[in-house]
């Protein structure tokens, strides 16, 4: 009897255990990498997307009077200001399409973004991404050409890195076509954008970025910012003092009248807004 129960219970032990087969084996999960944590700097893209399906509003000023002027124009905030209102809706996890507008010139821009992989380290990760745009001025300035020249495009990579889980680097050389349409013929020219982000917390930044372009009539200098990017809940909130007033890419791109100077110096703001539904 005592063998007879032994053998019972060594079959009902042997019952109750699964087979191999049906063990839940649990997978490895890759979590991409992330250099920046927003979808721009101040002005240039990052190689950051959005997830599938979201929404992207955003709303940026920059104030036309310089800080230099003191009270008397409240440090510039007493406007008036270039406004740029913007929406872009993912399409996938990696690509994203988008429309900004700027009441500058009227300037109204199609532009599509594309994150096409992710690699580096674990120390030192790295995000590669596309974007391109047309661009239309729906305003004439009034000076000669500006009438039959008022499309412009632009085509760009970013390359992005994280140095040190702290410092994010980027470089966005870009392709521009027809920088200033006050000109009869269009011209297709090169700028190298140029920025970093030192993230102090999760909430907490300093960015700054550079974009080397061609001297031409109007355009004489570089454009440069540099501010604080604040980050809470969806939201991206940068506050920066810079020597370009307009922001919409195929005119921040061209350059600006106004040298890298303290004197020259415009207070803006970008706000984004990730919206799902």
């Amino acid at each position: 009897m005592a063998m007879i129960y032994a053998a019972t219970f060594a079959m009902l032990g042997s019952a109750q255990q699964q087979p191999d087969r049906f063990e839940r084996r649990e997978q490895p999960v890759i979590v991409p990498p992330t250099v920046f944590h927003s979808q721009q700097s101040a002005n240039l893209p990052t190689a950051q997307t959005i997830s599938r399906g979201a929404w992207l509003f955003e709303i940026s000023h920059r104030f036309f009077p310089p800080v230099a002027e003191g009270f008397q124009a409240l440090w510039g905030l007493d406007g008036p200001v270039a406004n740029r209102l913007g929406l872009a809706y993912a399409v996938s996890d990696r690509a994203m399409v988008g429309v900004v507008r700027t009441n500058i010139d009227d300037n109204l821009e199609l532009n599509a973004k594309a994150r096409l992989l992710e690699g580096g380290t674990e120390t030192v990760p790295v995000m590669i991404g596309v974007m391109g745009g047309f661009a239309w001025n729906m305003s004439d300035p009034g000076e000669s050409g500006a009438g039959d020249n008022e499309s412009q495009a632009y085509a760009q990579v970013m390359l992005n890195a994280l140095i040190g889980g702290r410092l994010g680097i980027g470089l966005v050389p870009t392709v521009l076509r027809n920088p200033r349409i006050q000109d009869t013929e269009p011209e297709t020219t090169f700028a190298l954008g140029i920025h970093g982000q030192a993230y102090i917390s999760e909430q907490v930044s300093l960015l700054g970025e550079w974009i080397i372009s061609r001297r031409r009539p109007d355009l004489e200098h570089d454009s440069g910012t540099f501010g604080v990017e604040l980050e809470t809940g969806g939201h991206f909130f940068k506050i920066v003092l810079t020597n370009q007033y307009r922001m919409n890419p195929t005119q921040v791109l061209g350059g600006t009248p106004y040298q890298f100077k303290p004197r020259y110096w415009r207070l803006g703001f970008n706000v984004t807004r990730l919206l799902t539904f």
